[in-house]
């Protein structure tokens, strides 16, 4: 009798696909968001998802600095990796100058102009696309939470009543702003509100239950997709807007005291110093022609 034995000639151990870089970084500008640290979800608000490496002999613990905070910090880049650039090695050696005379200092002021201003060159060089967008929604989006609700997080608290707090934050990669409710129940007078503040956008519902211990729910309202750069700042407006809209309705003493700053001082638009290219193509919306009017 025979027996017919199949072993896996490759195991698991040598699997074509392990998920692990080996790449030295050293010297590489990335991009990453919460995946790979354990901030608040939207990050911080000093951060713009953007950093460059100053030590990333392994991966899986790289020593960057943020270009918009000039904070240092380790990250995990070993599973998921995006490298936009590239620095100059006099560049890298002047960034990890100005980071120890500010550790050595305790001031990073003279950093974190040298990093916002690299930062800024290398989206403005590398222009708007697939890659970029999340890092320049970030930015765009940093400003309007500094304007309306300047702390820690890359986020809006709005006091919906009854100790109710909806934190606004939004979702780079997906285009979409995730606003958390401490309750799992459906809030219609909320839902109402959002829908007016946001009249384009797609309100869905999320992680809602009725049990206790759900988690909390809240809402995720979903935006197209902006092609170039002036439909990004277009859609940045609406947000700015609905966000606006919501403080009205609900904290209106607040909201005054926000306009009254920003109408003296204006908004912050970052993305309005940047020159990008002039995109190759453009797309007028094209109109609906009414159908005339059949006669019986």
């Amino acid at each position: 009798m025979n027996l017919l034995v199949q072993t896996d000639p490759r195991p698991e151990a040598m699997a074509d696909v392990p998920g692990v870089c080996e790449l030295p970084l050293t010297r590489a500008v990335v991009q990453y968001r919460d995946v790979h640290e354990t901030e608040p979800a939207g990050g911080r608000i000093q951060d713009i998802g953007l950093a460059l490496v100053l030590e990333g002999r392994y991966a899986s613990s790289a020593e960057v600095v943020d270009l918009g905070s000039a904070d240092v910090k380790v990250l995990d880049l070993s599973a998921e990796l995006v490298v936009l650039d590239w620095a100059y090695d006099p560049t890298l050696e002047h960034a990890q100058t100005l980071a120890r005379v500010a550790a050595a200092k305790n001031d990073r002021s003279e950093l974190t102009r040298f990093c916002f201003r690299m930062g800024l060159q290398i989206l403005e060089r590398l222009g708007y696309g697939p890659l970029t967008r999340p890092s320049l929604l970030r930015v765009g989006f940093r400003d309007i939470c500094r304007d309306l609700d300047l702390h820690e997080g890359t986020s809006v608290r709005v006091a919906v009543g009854g100790d109710r707090v909806l934190r606004i934050h939004m979702d780079y990669d997906s285009n979409a702003l995730v606003l958390r409710s401490p309750s799992p129940d459906v809030d219609t007078v909320v839902e109402e509100a959002v829908l007016e503040a946001f009249p384009s956008g797609d309100l869905r519902r999320l992680a809602l239950g009725s049990g206790a211990g759900g988690g909390g729910g809240g809402y995720q309202m979903r935006f197209p997709l902006p092609v170039d750069v002036s439909e990004a700042r277009g859609e940045l407006t609406e947000i700015r807007t609905g966000l606006s809209r919501l403080l009205s309705r609900f904290e209106p003493d607040r909201f005054r005291a926000v306009n009254r700053l920003v109408s003296t001082f204006g908004h912050r638009e970052t993305l309005a110093r940047l020159r990008f290219r002039e995109p190759t193509y453009r797309y007028p919306r094209v109109s609906r022609v009414a159908e005339p009017a059949t006669v019986h």
